[in-house]
Order: C-alpha cells, then sequence, then structure tokens
C-alpha cells in the first residue's frame, strides 16, 4: 500500500486561536500600503454612511409629497442621482483600493514563503511533498489572501452599514430599535459555533487536498512503470478513494456554511415580525404617519442584507485564514539550516571523516557507521560497494545535504558546521546519474547561481564536448532547455552537468554514477569531459564501471556503512579482497556483455 506524504499535523488546529490573534499574525504581510488601506476603510466607511438615507429620502417623500405637493419635483431625482453617485465612487475607491493592498499582500507573502524554501533545512523536504509545498505556495496564498481581504472589507462595510441603519432606527424610535438589538448575541453564537467546525473542516481539506495532489503528482512521474506493471486500475481506485474523502469533507462545510443563512434569517424574520406588530399597536395610539412608519420598515427591511452577510463571511474568512496559517506556519515552524562563520575563497580540498555515524531514523539501521577517512587535496577517492553500502549518503554529508548523527566532518582542518553554508558549498561540485535541468537557457543552466560570462560558458560547453551541439541549437546558448531538458539525450545531459562543474570550478568534485545510465559511446564522450574536469581537483567518484574508478588514487570499498577495505585497484585484486569478489562478479566491469556472453560460452 503506497503512503501517501501529507503536511505535519498541527496539535493545536482543532481550536483555533483567537481571531485578533490570527489576524495579528498576518498583518505585517498586508500593510505594505497605508494609504490604500486608508482610501478603502474611508470609502467604505462614506458608502456605508449613505444606507439611511434611501429610507430616509421615503419619509418626507410620503408625507409631503404624495396629494400634498409641497416637494419640489427636480429635488427627488437630484436627490437620488447625487445619492448613487456618491455610493458607486465610494465603491469603486474601495475596490481599487482593496485591489492594491491583496495583490501587494500576496506578492510579500509569496517571497517570503519562497524565500523560507530555499533557505529551510533539507528535512523539509522529505517531510512534505512537491506538490504540497507548491500548493501552499502558489495557490493556496492567493486564495486564502483573496477571500480574507474582501471579507474583513465586507464585514466593515457591512458592520458600519449596520450601525448606520441602527442610529437611524433609534432616532426614528428608540424601542422598536430594542427589539432589533436582541438578533446580535444570538447571531454572534451560532457564527462562534459553525466557525469553529468549519476551521477544522478547513484544515482537514487541505490535507486530503494535499494528498489527492500528491497522487497525481506521483502517477505523471511513474506514468511508465504504472503502464508496464498494468497498475491503472490500483491507481484509478487510490485516486477514486482520496477524491470521495476531499467530496464527504467538502459537502460537509457546505453544509456547515449554508447553516448560518437561514439560521439568521429565521431571527431576524422573528424580529421583523415583532417589530412590525409593536409598531402597528404604536400608531393607534401616537399618530405615527405613514412616512416614519414606512421609513422605520425599510430601514429595518435593509438590515437583513448586512445581518446575512455577517453571516456569511465567517465561512470565507476562516477558510482565508487557515490557507494563509499554512504558509505561515512553513515560515515561522521550519527552521533555516544553521552554519557556522569560517570562510575561505578556495578550499584546498584536505576532507576528513572521523568517526562519523549516520541514521536516518531513530532506531533504523545506521546508513554509515564509524566511518574514518583522510582524503588529500588533490587526490582522487573511488568509493565502490552494492547498493544501500552507504556511498552516496557520505558524499552528501560533504555539502551538508545529510546531517551525521554522530562524529566530525572537517575541511581544510575545519569542521563542516564551523563553515557558512554559503561559502561551503561554493567549494563543491556535482555531477550525478540524476541531472536537473531549471526551464531556462542553455547559458543560464551552465553559469547556475554565477554572473553569466559567454565566453566562459562557451568555453565550459567545449570541454564538456558539447561545442557541436551547441552550434545545432537554434539560438545557441540561449536556446531554452525546456523542462528538466528532457528533449536532450541522456549522454548530453550529463555533459552538460559537466559543463555547470567546469563553470563552478570548485576545489572538490564529486562524481555520484555519473555515467551508469549512457551506452558506451555517449560513456566515452563524458569520459573525456570529466578526465578535464578532475584535473587538479580532490575528488570523490561512485561509479560501478571498472573505467571510472580504476585509476583512482585509491579505491575505498564499503559495505552496509562501513569501510571493508581500501587501496589501489592492483593492491585490491591482489589481496583477494571484497573488491576482488565483486571485480570477478563483473559488478565493476565497463563492459557488462562482455561477462555475459563470456558466460555464457562457458555455459556451452
Amino acid at each position: 500500500m503506497t503512503t501517501t506524504p501529507t503536511a505535519s499535523p498541527d496539535p493545536a488546529a482543532g481550536l483555533p486561536a483567537p481571531i485578533g490573534q490570527r489576524l495579528r499574525r498576518i498583518w505585517p504581510y498586508f500593510s505594505q500600503s497605508p494609504s490604500a488601506w486608508v482610501i478603502a476603510v474611508g470609502a467604505t466607511v462614506v458608502a456605508s454612511a449613505t444606507e439611511p438615507l434611501i429610507p430616509a429620502l421615503l419619509q418626507p417623500l410620503l408625507d409631503k409629497g404624495f396629494g400634498k405637493g409641497n416637494i419640489d419635483l427636480w429635488k427627488v431625482p437630484a436627490a437620488l442621482l447625487l445619492l448613487f453617485g456618491v455610493r458607486g465612487f465610494a465603491g469603486f475607491l474601495a475596490q481599487i483600493a482593496l485591489a492594491k493592498v491583496t495583490n501587494l499582500g500576496l506578492l510579500t507573502l509569496r517571497r517570503a514563503m519562497f524565500n523560507k524554501l530555499l533557505s529551510a533545512r533539507l528535512d523539509l523536504f522529505s517531510n512534505q511533498s512537491a506538490s504540497a509545498l507548491a500548493n501552499t505556495v502558489v495557490y493556496e496564498v492567493q486564495s486564502g489572501s483573496s477571500m480574507l481581504v474582501t471579507s474583513v472589507m465586507g464585514l466593515t462595510r457591512d458592520s458600519m452599514t449596520l450601525l448606520a441603519l441602527s442610529g437611524y432606527l433609534l432616532y426614528l424610535n428608540w424601542k422598536l430599535t430594542l427589539i432589533v438589538t436582541l438578533l446580535i448575541p444570538a447571531i454572534a453564537w451560532v457564527m462562534r459555533v459553525l466557525s469553529t467546525r468549519l476551521y477544522r473542516l478547513t484544515r482537514a481539506s487541505q490535507a486530503a487536498t494535499d494528498s489527492l495532489a500528491y497522487v497525481v503528482e506521483e502517477n505523471v512521474m511513474a506514468h511508465r512503470d504504472i503502464r508496464l506493471h498494468a497498475a491503472q486500475p490500483a491507481q484509478a481506485e487510490r485516486f477514486a478513494q482520496l477524491s470521495d474523502a476531499l467530496r464527504r469533507l467538502s459537502m460537509k462545510s457546505i453544509a456547515a456554511s449554508a447553516a448560518m443563512t437561514p439560521t439568521t434569517q429565521m431571527l431576524a424574520a422573528v424580529a421583523l415580525s415583532a417589530v412590525i406588530s409593536i409598531a402597528l399597536l404604536q400608531s393607534a395610539t401616537d399618530g405615527t404617519s405613514v412616512g416614519s412608519f414606512v421609513a422605520f420598515v425599510t430601514a429595518m427591511l435593509m438590515l437583513i442584507a448586512p445581518i446575512k452577510h455577517l453571516s456569511e463571511v465567517a465561512s470565507p474568512i476562516t477558510r482565508g485564514l487557515a490557507a494563509l496559517e499554512r504558509g505561515l506556519d512553513l515560515m515561522e515552524k521550519i527552521p533555516d539550516e544553521l552554519g557556522g562563520s569560517f570562510t575561505k575563497p578556495r578550499a584546498d580540498g584536505n576532507i576528513r571523516f572521523t568517526d562519523t555515524r549516520v541514521a536516518y531514523g531513530d532506531g533504523s539501521a545506521l546508513a554509515v557507521d564509524n566511518v574514518n577517512l583522510n582524503i588529500l587535496p588533490g587526490e582522487t577517492v573511488a568509493l565502490v560497494g552494492a547498493s544501500g553500502a552507504g556511498k552516496t549518503t557520505l558524499v552528501n554529508l560533504l555539502p551538508r545535504f545529510v546531517e551525521p548523527t554522530s562524529g566530525t566532518i572537517e575541511l581544510d582542518g575545519h569542521a563542516l558546521r564551523d563553515w557558512k553554508i554559503d561559502s561551503l558549498r561554493s567549494q563543491f561540485a556535482l555531477v550525478s546519474q540524476h541531472v536537473v535541468m531549471l526551464n531556462d537557457t542553455v547559458a543560464a543552466n551552465v553559469a547556475l547561481g554565477m554572473p553569466l560570462d559567454r565566453e566562459k560558458v562557451l568555453a565550459c560547453l567545449k570541454a564538456a564536448n558539447l561545442a557541436r551541439f551547441v552550434e545545432d541549437l537554434p539560438r545557441g546558448i540561449d536556446t531554452l532547455t525546456g523542462h528538466n531538458a528532457t528533449q536532450l539525450s541522456g549522454g548530453q545531459r550529463q555533459r552538460l552537468a559537466i559543463a555547470r562543474a567546469l563553470y563552478k570550478d570548485a576545489p572538490v568534485l564529486i562524481l555520484d554514477e555519473a555515467t551508469s545510465a549512457l551506452d558506451t559511446e555517449s560513456e566515452r564522450a563524458v569520459q573525456e569531459a570529466l578526465l578535464r574536469l578532475m584535473r587538479n581537483r580532490t575528488t570523490l567518484v561512485i561509479a560501478h564501471r571498472l573505467s571510472t574508478v580504476q585509476h583512482a588514487s585509491r579505491i575505498v570499498v564499503m559495505d552496509s556503512g562501513r569501510i571493508v577495505e581500501t587501496g589501489t585497484h592492483t593492491e585490491l585484486i591482489e589481496r583477494g579482497g571484497p573488491y576482488s569478489r565483486l571485480y570477478k562478479l563483473g559488478l565493476y566491469d565497463a563492459d557488462l556483455s562482455s561477462t555475459a556472453a563470456a558466460t555464457a560460452t562457458q555455459a556451452s
């Protein structure tokens, strides 16, 4: 059964913090433009203040206009045009200012989140899938910020409208208005109960969405294997189960959100019925005019819209906060990589492992077990051993892609933890079997992370046996490589990685199975480029081919995380130990097909 990684659950996710505290976490990112906030709030207040003017116009119109003719005819359309002109202009200003606040806040938040991805400890990428991180940085913060800012401004607008209409109602008839105020605690209780449930459902929906996105990501990456093993039905069932779980959570969220509106409307209907009944009784005793009664009822009916909106605003605010809080959690709860203060423009390349151990989890077997190894400047050391022997883990310790469980690792006599991270990693160049290229130009991929020098790029491409390849490209080194340069052959991708390493010109070179997936012709071209790259550098080589390791200064044989023997190729063959047995089995033969053919001949 496939396990789908998700974000680590927040133990406090079931009990959200007070709304004010949660908004204060987000405020620094959305406070970049105070003038826009002033315009948005000011325009909203103006628009809200015009709401009572509509019923206020009805009272003199009914009492003095109809049948009496005491109002000048031109005043009615003039007042209406002025009223709606002010409301329209205020609404326009509020919307533009609101868009500026939202987009500036989103830009600031996204930049901070992406910078966290670039500086976070590397265990972040093993604990969370790529799809979950992309979903949080790209989609969730956008929908969350839009929902939250729009809803908060809607809350402000409707609250101001409610206050303005309530003030007008108090002016008309304070006794009837007291009945309306009884709605407030009842609505507040309904919103609190349903908002808490919505928060829990929103967090669960986010986790379910991450799981669903991960399944899609996995099936896209492994599309060949899934078809080869006829795993489509199982994967379709897996996707269907996760989709159905997301559907159920969505229906629960919709039910909780939809329950707010009818509940608050029923409460408003009760209050409205009581007000109209009492108003009719009062009109029989104190001679309330028709205009006053219609103005009061109209203003009260106008209260229903903001009350309805206030009852519905909890859902988008809750969802928006939950989405943005995932981004904030990413920045606040994931620690950055820690380094020291030591720097050096160019290391000599002296590497020392002392009693180094690595375990990937509590109680798990050691991937590297008590390794002691000293590598001299300019020395080429080949690491050999069966899969799972700990070779890749050992070299990943050097740029601190993996942290040791115990022991020390030094570069030029200084512990790796004492080096400043940027300075440490500038000392290493890596060429692996898994070449990763950005969707950028050939030149930008070669000069990755460094100032682009076109002449130097061309020289490095030539040294990597890619001069003819570049000449055939439509725009030369300015040609886009596309998604991970998948349109290039394996040999071209490997040589492009070698050109990148040549351009970096780091004193320590790591070759991790750099030719394992290549045919003989491609390997020959890559090997020539590698020989140029390895000159005057400390080099660590991991390979399964004799042609790559036999000329190493020293060969280190590993098994189960331990070093079992070291020496030159000739010394180890004469010794008759583990390396000799591997060699005789053909595991390090440059031409495995020759070994197979020889075996077949002997068998016949």
